[in-house]
């Protein structure tokens, strides 16, 4: 017991002392471990016209030869057709590719 409250204070004191920079590449390398139920919808002009459910991340393309960020970002996540934030029977996982201009929000998912 004292061994696990002894890594427990040496893991907050070593992320206190971390920049905010740091703190938050740490939590989003723990959400890529562990997933997030992410939704990411998808606009045009003001009308909602796709919809994704059970996104775990979105990840910015890169070039083949010059590892250089490109201006899309791609995942996997269930296409949700009737836009119930649930993903239904019959609706599949798919591939997706959205441009890095595009009008689309990304969050997690409130249900």
């Amino acid at each position: 017991m004292r061994t696990k409250l002894v890594a427990l204070a040496c893991a907050a004191l070593a992320l206190a002392g971390c920049t905010q920079e740091q703190q938050n590449k740490l939590g989003r390398s723990v959400q890529n471990w562990t997933g997030t139920n992410g939704v990411l919808e998808i606009y045009a002009g003001d009308k909602l016209v796709r919809r994704f459910v059970r996104v775990d991340k979105l990840s910015t393309g890169l070039g083949t030869d010059d590892d250089m960020p490109r201006a899309y970002r791609y995942g996997y996540g269930v296409l949700d057709e009737n836009l119930n934030f649930t993903a239904d029977p019959g609706e599949k996982k798919v591939y997706f590719e959205v441009g890095g201009y595009g009008n689309y929000v990304f969050f997690e998912n409130p249900r």
